[in-house]
């Protein structure tokens, strides 16, 4: 008996579900985190892209990093004074962030090489909803807070 497969495509495009507009960009930064013990971990990267979202990056060192575990981004002083191209979170010194995905390990050192990152910022204030007015958008009984 022989089977026969055929591909199928949809009638629809692929539409692209971020929510914000990724930027290629590299710029060197680190995560920093406390391990299961309470150690503060460092670990040096470089953006791959970033967004008002989320962040892409590439580990040059450092222990690695659990998923879901909430993780300090700091981009350097220098990149983020000298590149227009970063987003405003990533302009903070420091930005809270979830892993949310985990690359491949490398076989050298047993620690995964790339990350992605959630940054934990509220989305009306990463869309520029808080331009104008302290209010969230209409239809939502949240406040946004003033910086």
């Amino acid at each position: 008996m022989e089977h026969h497969l055929r591909l199928v495509q949809s009638g629809h495009p692929r539409r692209d579900q971020r929510a914000g507009q990724r930027l290629t960009l590299r710029v060197p930064g680190q995560l920093v985190w406390k391990d299961a013990r309470g150690a503060t971990r460092l670990a040096r990267v470089m953006t791959r892209d970033v967004s008002d979202l989320g962040i892409a990056v590439d580990c040059l060192d450092g222990s690695a990093i659990p998923l879901y575990r909430l993780v300090y981004v700091q981009i350097d002083r220098s990149a983020r004074e000298r590149t227009n191209e970063l987003p405003d979170p990533l302009r903070r010194p420091a930005v809270l962030s979830a892993v949310y995905r985990v690359g491949p390990s490398r076989e050298s050192t047993g620690t995964p090489g790339s990350y992605a990152l959630r940054l934990m910022v509220e989305p009306e204030r990463a869309a520029g909803a808080g331009k104008g007015g302290d209010r969230a958008p209409a239809g939502s009984d949240r406040f946004v807070r003033s910086a």
